[in-house]
């Protein structure tokens, strides 16, 4: 698990987590609605979209689809139970992610700009170093 502190805008975390729940059968018109985010009730990977107005869509598996506006944090745990990472509004779609994140966590971080790719690829080098030199000591 990697501890995740960065400044993030609200959209590159909404497609964080459709990326990390439900791209293969998310609506494209919902992918690509800034708007549209997905939920999900069940434990553990419950995911909580904080907002000032919210509808639901449509109800796909196990992900609820919600038009949320004035968002004011999204709170996302993934079902393996290795990512816990949290957007809060810090104003004007702009925000901060905080939390816990697994390695393949960090891929989909960095595939949805919420983490540089070059740190996401400096941290995979120093594990592998560091796992190398464990190896010979």
């Amino acid at each position: 698990m990697v501890e995740i502190d960065v400044a993030a805008p609200l959209d590159a975390f909404r497609l964080f987590v459709i990326g990390s729940t439900c791209r293969s059968f998310a609506p494209e018109a919902y992918i690509d609605d800034a708007e549209v985010f997905a939920e999900r009730e069940e434990e553990p990977g419950a995911i909580y979209v904080e907002a000032a107005d919210k509808v639901t869509l449509k109800k796909i598996r196990d992900i609820t689809f919600v038009n949320a506006r004035d968002v004011l944090g999204v709170i996302y745990n993934s079902k393996s139970g290795n990512t816990a990472l949290r957007w809060r509004q810090s104003g004007g779609g702009a925000g901060r992610v905080t939390g816990e994140a697994s390695t393949n966590s960090l891929t989909n971080l960095a595939e949805a700009n919420v983490l540089p790719i070059d740190w996401v690829k400096d941290y995979f080098r120093k594990k592998t170093a560091e796992a190398k030199q464990a190896e010979n000591p």
